[in-house]
């Protein structure tokens, strides 16, 4: 069984960037999809990106599309979500997950594995 844990998460300055990281035990990533959702207060959790197992494919949300960026390190075991010119609208916890579908995913309940989540919070 795969564990994945969140790192790189904090208080930041709207514009400003915050490079997430997930670090997986127990399983090597290359055979998942990975994603990153993050869920706000009193919201429903969303799909931010998405990675294919050879990081060739990927998805980005409109609401962060030209601003985030998933990529992967499969030799480290390690999914990045690099967030540039964050805005207050991106607080939230954020969460990777692994999925065993052939397919590139957004769809929440095709994710298995999950961290714990990592808390960024967006000031104005």
């Amino acid at each position: 069984q795969v564990q994945l844990v969140e790192s790189g998460g904090g208080l930041v300055q709207a514009g400003g960037s915050l490079r997430l990281a997930c670090a997986a035990s127990g399983r090597t990533l290359s055979g998942y999809i990975m994603g990153w959702f993050r869920q706000a207060p009193g919201k429903e959790r969303e799909s931010v990106a998405a990675i294919s197992g050879s990081g060739i494919r990927t998805f980005h949300a409109d609401s962060v599309k030209g601003r985030f960026t998933i990529s992967r390190d499969n030799a480290n075991n390690v999914v990045y979500l690099q967030m540039n010119s964050l805005q207050p609208e991106d607080t939230a916890v954020y969460y990777c997950a692994a999925a065993t579908s052939a397919q590139l995913t957004t769809n929440q309940y095709n994710y298995r594995a999950w961290g714990q989540g990592t808390q960024v919070t967006v000031s104005s």
